[in-house]
C-alpha cells in the first residue's frame, strides 16, 4: 500500500531567536529538514512539506519534494489539512520538521504496526528521563484512550511516563476526515493535530501507541535543544564510525558531519573536527587538533597534529601533512611530504616531492587566484615563497629562503635571495655604540 509523509515545516524559529526558519538550523552539518527527509525517503512513496509564506529557502531545501503553503498559521491540524490533496488512497503519516532525528526503522515500525493491526490511528510515543511538560498518553488494555496535556492533567496522569511525540499515521480517508472535523474551541483558537485522537476514539476506532527511543523524538525549539540534538547525532555518528573500523582515542572530542565517510583501520586522535564533505581512505592517521573540510584523503596518509585541510584538497596515498600546515584547493600526489608550518593553496604537487618548513604558495594577488605547479621528486627548501602563477619542474630544487617568481626548469636549482655579506667586527662595534648611547641618556 502506498504511504505518504506530510512534514510540517512552517515554524518561524521564534524561540531560536533567529531570522533563519527553524527547520534550516543544522545538526552535524545537515539541516533539520534534510535529516527528516533522509529518513522519510527510504520509507514513504511520497513526501509533501508544508511551509509558511515567503519560505523560499525551505522550499529549496525540500526539493525535489512537493510543497504546500499554510498562509495562516492556525495550528498543526490546519497545517496538515493544507496537504490533503496529496494524501492519495494509502497510508498518511504526519510529522514535524522540528523532530528531525526519527530514524527510518522507527517510521517503518510505526507504519507496519498501524497497518498490520486493528487500530485506525497510530501515534509515536516515548518515555523521556524527565517527562516534564509533555502531553501524557493514557492507555487501557493496550490501546490509547486519550492524550492529556500537562496543564490539564491530574496528579495521577502527570505520573504517567509515556508521552506523546506528536507523529500520527492512519489511512488517508480517515486522516482527512478527522482533520476536517478538528475544532478550534480552545484558548488559542487553533486547530490541534492531537485532537484527531479524540475524534478517532469517538468513532470507535482503536488508537495504538508505538514507542520510539526518546533520543529520536525530542523536539528542537531552542538553541539549547539544538545543542542537545547535536550531541545525540554526534554520539550516533561516532558509534557508527567505530563499528565500521575507525579507532577514536577520545570519541567525545571528535566532531563529525552527517556525510563524513570513513573506510576501516583509521586512527583519529583527540580534538579533531570534520566539516562537510570529507572522505577518508583506510590506514590513515589523523593526529590531534586537526580540522578537515571538503577534502579527500587517500590511503595511508598521515595528517597533523594541528593541520588544516580546506575544501578542494585531494591527497593521494601516503601523503604526510604535518603540524601547522594548511592545504586548500590543492592536489598532492603519492608520497608528498609537507611536515611543518606551510601553506599550499591552489597548488598541484607531484609524487614524492618534499615541501620544506615555512613554504607558502602566494596564490592571491588581491583580485585573482593563481595556481602553483610543482613536479615530482622536487625539493622545496624551507621558507620558500612561490609567487603564482609559477611552475617548478620535476626534480628541481629551490634554495631555502628563496622568492620564486619565474618557472624553474626540471632538474634545476633555483636561488632567489640577496647575497650574504659578513662585516667583521661590526656587531661588537654596534653593541658598544648602543650601550654608550644608553648611558648618555641616563637609562
Amino acid at each position: 500500500m502506498p504511504a505518504t509523509a506530510i512534514i510540517l515545516a512552517a515554524g518561524l524559529g521564534t524561540r531560536m531567536k533567529s531570522g533563519l526558519p527553524k527547520t534550516l538550523h543544522k545538526i552535524a552539518g545537515r539541516t533539520m529538514l534534510r535529516h527528516l527527509l533522509a529518513s522519510c525517503e527510504s520509507v514513504f512513496d511520497r513526501i509533501v512539506v508544508v511551509l509558511g509564506p515567503d519560505m523560499d529557502a525551505v522550499r529549496a531545501e525540500a526539493a525535489p519534494h512537493a510543497c504546500v503553503v499554510q498562509h495562516d498559521r492556525l495550528g498543526t491540524a490546519h497545517a496538515a489539512l493544507q496537504a490533503v490533496a496529496h494524501f492519495g488512497d494509502g497510508e498518511v503519516a504526519i510529522l514535524y520538521a522540528d523532530n528531525p532525528l526519527i530514524r527510518a526503522e522507527t517510521l517503518r515500525a510505526m507504519l507496519d504496526r498501524r497497518m498490520g493491526g486493528d487500530a485506525g490511528l497510530g501515534l509515536l510515543a516515548f518515555r523521556p528521563a524527565d517527562a516534564a511538560r509533555y502531553g501524557r498518553v493514557v492507555t487501557a488494555d493496550g490501546y490509547v484512550e486519550r492524550i492529556v496535556e500537562w496543564a490539564d492533567a491530574s496528579t495521577e496522569e502527570r505520573a504517567i511516563g509515556l508521552c506523546n511525540a506528536g507523529v500520527l499515521c492512519a489511512a488517508a480517508p480517515d486522516m482527512a476526515r478527522w482533520l476536517r472535523d478538528v475544532r478550534n474551541d480552545n484558548a488559542k483558537g487553533e486547530y490541534y493535530l492531537t485532537d484527531t485522537v479524540a475524534l478517532a476514539r469517538a468513532e470507535g476506532a482503536r488508537v495504538t501507541a508505538i514507542e520510539a527511543p526518546a533520543d529520536e523524538v525530542a523536539g528542537v525549539n531552542s538553541r539549547t535543544e539544538l545543542a542537545a540534538a547535536e550531541a545525540v547525532v554526534q554520539r550516533w555518528l561516532r558509534v557508527a564510525a567505530m563499528d565500521a573500523g575507525v579507532t577514536m582515542i577520545d570519541p567525545a572530542s571528535v566532531f563529525l558531519q552527517a556525510d563524513t565517510a570513513f573506510e576501516q583501520d583509521i586512527i583519529i586522535e583527540p580534538n579533531v573536527i570534520f566539516g562537510p564533505g570529507v572522505s577518508v581512505a583506510r590506514d590513515v592517521v589523523i593526529r590531534a587538533h586537526s580540522h578537515l573540510e571538503g577534502c579527500t584523503i587517500g590511503r595511508g596518509c598521515l595528517i597533523g597534529p594541528f593541520a588544516r585541510l580546506r575544501p578542494g584538497t585531494v591527497l593521494e596515498r601516503d601523503v604526510h601533512i604535518g603540524n601547522f600546515v594548511e592545504v586548500k584547493a590543492s592536489h598532492l600526489a603519492e608520497g608528498v611530504k609537507a611536515s611543518h608550518l606551510t601553506y599550499l593553496g591552489d597548488a598541484t604537487v607531484g609524487a614524492a616531492t618534499n615541501v620544506g618548513a615555512g613554504t607558502i604558495t602566494c596564490n592571491y594577488d588581491g583580485t585573482f587566484k593563481h595556481r602553483t605547479t610543482i613536479g615530482a621528486n622536487a625539493f622545496i627548501g624551507s621558507d620558500t615563497a612561490l609567487v603564482a602563477p609559477v611552475t617548478v619542474g620535476d626534480g628541481a630544487i629551490t634554495a631555502a629562503g628563496s622568492v620564486i617568481t619565474e618557472d624553474v626548469p626540471a632538474g634545476a636549482l633555483a636561488l632567489a635571495r640577496g647575497r650574504q655579506e659578513n662585516k667583521f667586527g661590526r656587531a661588537t662595534a654596534m653593541r658598544q655604540a648602543l650601550r654608550a648611547a644608553k648611558q648618555k641618556d641616563g637609562h
